[in-house]
């Protein structure tokens, strides 16, 4: 996850960590007061790489907030991005 203040920031990180590693952008949540926070998956090496290209990317542009990696989410964590993961199929379904 990369938490932006504002939204260029959010697609600079998104677009440097897509490009970067091999991992899945999964969704984006706004945030009051202009945070944006966006979702990436893989595998751990793959998300640490574009977190960390992601961040810089951000930084560069706009307002890098936070970074976090969570390694083998626990089960609930695990319900809770799959909600981001099926959300995003319903909307790129949706835009076909």
């Amino acid at each position: 996850m990369i938490e932006t203040r504002g939204f260029v920031g959010a697609v600079e990180a998104a677009d440097a960590m897509v490009k970067t590693a091999n991992v899945e952008l999964i969704g984006k949540e706004y945030l009051l007061n202009g945070y944006v926070t966006v979702l990436v998956r893989g595998d751990v090496g793959s998300v640490k790489a574009a977190t960390e290209a992601g961040s810089i990317a951000a930084r560069r542009v706009g307002e890098l907030i936070s970074v976090h990696v969570i390694p083998r989410p626990f089960d609930d964590t695990e319900k809770l991005l799959e909600h981001w993961s099926s959300h995003k199929k319903a909307q790129n379904s949706h835009n076909l």
